[in-house]
């Protein structure tokens, strides 16, 4: 058992009961103030822990870390480190915050500078991100999508279910939450014309998803296989993988998505470790027919991490639109990294790899406004009376996440994105 998930734990930091960072998660994240400058920290309760003061003061000493590992804009260099090392270093913070321990509980000087408010601060990308895959795993939407546009009885496409379908996406335009969308153009081809037209998408769409966020590298030729891939993976953050589904429809056949998709991805900005997340681990749903060898694994895969997504239009009220959860995912995480490199596709420190959208079984499970309003004949209904088959301009899409036992919930924080011109 890891040290640090024991929920026993408890802090001598003051954590609201309905937190979302208890002792037992710790993610990582950057975060500046107005006095300083990108910096890596932790987060618990409402504060954030900085450590650049915790290493450069002598609490982290005995671990190895080089010079300088946490005075950097990104993490990749500290989560580079390995999974093991970054597994050390999350069990000394737990230590160090543990309420038996009086390191630093009993420095109230030290308290004073390391413990920032998170009121005070601001979230940055917590990662540089070199490359970014976009799978499509969730079986529930796949059967929606390929009932809405093509032949209900023949919803999945026959390579489905044998093997995680993903594709390449735009790194570059993944931004933390808290950045606005701007609307994107493109062609769409209207039901009652021939020909295209240039123009603003008029079905702009949001998708649930989680993404986690590789550690290590491989050269060109390796492969990684599912016993070995969770070494890989360093943590999960909430994904936003907004899409314009009107320039998506038009532009995908041959090639897939392009303009539709490379617009703008919304991250939230701390990153819940794997270990964070290990007494949370379900079984996935049972996948038939077999698989191929290589895909095979054994043990709990999946995890129990309960979603929401809201709605809010630009001067009105919030209202939730959806709930699904993480574990109806029909390929897990080991087997999309396995897959991605049987063919001997390299990875990188902070390659970052989204579920694609989550949904349930259920229509308030679904995961996307293409699912919720089925392609805009079901509209929504807002509390101001207004209706919404897509996002407008001035809506704001929140989503969270959250997984609960014995008493300990781990929490992402929120994923929030605005849509503008």
């Amino acid at each position: 058992m890891i040290k640090a998930n024991n929920p026993k734990l408890k802090s001598w930091v003051e954590v609201p009961k309905d937190s979302d960072f208890p002792i037992q998660n710790l993610p990582f994240g950057i975060f500046k103030t107005r006095y300083l400058t990108p910096v890596a920290g932790v987060a618990i309760g409402n504060y954030v822990l900085d450590l650049v003061y915790l290493h450069e003061n002598g609490y982290l000493d005995g671990l190895g870390l080089p010079p300088g590992i946490f005075n950097q804009r990104y993490l990749n260099d500290f989560i580079a480190l390995g999974r093991k090392k970054c597994r050390t270093v999350r069990e000394r913070i737990s230590e160090l915050l543990r309420d038996d321990n009086d390191e630093l509980k009993s420095n109230l000087a030290a308290r004073e500078i390391a413990l920032i408010p998170m009121r005070e601060v601001q979230m940055l990308m917590p990662v540089r991100v070199p490359n970014y895959t976009d799978f499509y795993s969730s079986e529930e939407h796949a059967t929606n999508v390929g009932s809405m546009f093509r032949d209900p009885k023949n919803a999945l496409l026959p390579n489905w279910k044998h093997l995680p379908v993903g594709y390449h996406g735009r790194a570059s335009s993944i931004v933390v939450s808290g950045t606005s969308i701007h609307r994107p153009k493109g062609q769409i081809k209207l039901p009652d014309s021939e020909q295209p037209v240039f123009s603003s998408s008029k079905k702009m769409d949001f998708e649930l998803e989680v993404a986690f966020i590789s550690c290590g590298e491989t050269k060109l030729g390796q492969t990684i296989n599912t016993k070995e891939a969770e070494d890989y993976i360093f943590g999960f953050v909430l994904f936003n993988d907004w899409s314009a589904r009107d320039i998506q429809q038009w532009e995908y056949v041959p090639l897939g998505p392009f303009l539709g998709k490379n617009f703008g991805s919304t991250i939230s900005p701390w990153i819940v470790t794997l270990d964070a997340l290990e007494p949370f681990r379900v079984d996935g749903p049972e996948q038939n027919p077999e698989v191929l060898p290589y895909l095979k694994f054994s043990g709990a895969k999946n995890f129990d991490i309960m979603l929401e997504v809201m709605l809010q239009p630009e001067n009105g009220e919030a209202v939730t639109i959806c709930r699904s959860n993480f574990k109806y995912m029909y390929w897990n995480v080991n087997q999309q990294l396995a897959h991605h490199t049987i063919n001997g596709c390299n990875i990188q420190v902070g390659d970052m790899y989204a579920s694609g959208t989550i949904s349930g079984p259920s229509p308030g499970s679904y995961g996307s406004m293409l699912e919720l309003t089925w392609n805009g004949q079901k509209p929504l209904t807002m509390p101001d009376g207004s209706e919404r088959k897509f996002i407008e301009d001035g809506d704001t899409v929140m989503m969270r996440g959250f997984t609960e036992k014995d008493g300990v919930r781990i929490g992402f924080g929120e994923c929030v994105g605005k849509i503008v011109k």
